[in-house]
């Protein structure tokens, strides 16, 4: 989705559970991070996880899409990723929909109608949305769920802030197994970068300089990602300076690219192809291309 990083990635990847916890899915007995990569598709679900819930017989697989906010886009992944699932494993998935700043009065799609053109075929999807701004902080605190922690400071709550970075700040120290201590506090001051920019709450947190030196995996992976990030911004900005508002269509293949040397082949095929059509027809071939050798 919009704004995708490597840290609700990793929250999905390794906290999965409690992000379905923030959608009031409780009875979770125990659940696993799935491969969320179908064969040949171009746009991919943030996060599949399989829970088995108490009771039941057989395990249900849960698509997570995270969204820093609400965006007209959501809906259209939301459909992509339920018919991706549907296709790859022959069962409707649970769709959660976790979005996590507010943004003017855009609505927080929940729901779809889809209609062939001739109209004899109709698609209605719905799924599971959380506002994280109006989820209550305290409830989240309450919870014990150190999986919580790093969203928590995006969260509904009266006062200052600086309480409640103090608070997350202890919780991670005090609950957070020894391998995930440093992701946990990388994560929390990534994600609370969308709602506050006052280098003081940060410093609560470890600070710039301290996240700068850690050693943790997560921090290496989203250093990685801004990199890549700022490659595919230049090469869409390209499109959009040669060929105009049409060429940001293609945002969401272009996010899906982490490869150095296809970026590089796409920066050069930005500056040299004679209009967007063939830039596209060039990005799909190499998708197709790339997923044939994988």
């Amino acid at each position: 989705m919009q704004d995708y990083d490597k840290s609700s990635k990793w929250l999905i990847q390794h906290h999965g559970d409690s992000i379905l916890r923030l959608a009031g899915i409780r009875d979770i007995a125990s659940w696993t991070p799935l491969q969320a990569e179908p064969v040949l598709a171009r746009r991919l679900p943030d996060g599949l996880i399989q829970v088995r819930h108490q009771g039941a017989t057989q395990p249900d697989p849960y698509v997570i899409e995270i969204a820093s906010y609400p965006d007209a886009r959501v809906g259209s992944q939301a459909v992509h990723d339920t018919a991706l699932v549907y296709l790859d494993r022959g069962e409707l998935p649970e769709v959660v929909v976790l979005f996590l700043h507010s943004k003017g009065n855009v609505a927080a799609a929940g729901s779809a109608d889809l209609f062939s053109r001739r109209g004899c075929t109709k698609l209605s999807l719905s799924w599971r949305i959380v506002k994280l701004w109006e989820v209550p902080a305290e409830g989240l605190l309450a919870a014990g769920d150190v999986g919580l922690i790093p969203w928590v400071p995006l969260a509904r709550f009266d006062g200052p802030p600086e309480p409640i970075f103090r608070e997350c700040r202890a919780r991670i120290d005090r609950d957070a197994p020894p391998a995930e201590h440093e992701s946990l506090l990388v994560v929390t001051h990534f994600l609370a970068g969308l709602k506050y920019n006052d280098p003081s709450l940060f410093v609560i947190l470890g600070g710039r300089e301290a996240m700068l030196e850690s050693q943790s995996p997560i921090l290496q992976e989203l250093q990685e990602e801004w990199i890549h990030r700022g490659k595919r911004r230049m090469i869409l900005d390209l499109l959009v300076d040669r060929f105009g508002p049409p060429a940001l269509e293609l945002e969401t293949e272009l996010k899906n690219i982490t490869d150095d040397s296809r970026l590089k082949e796409l920066n050069k095929l930005a500056f040299t192809c004679p209009d967007l059509d063939s830039f596209r027809k060039k990005l799909a071939a190499g998708a197709v291309e790339h997923d044939v050798t994988n």
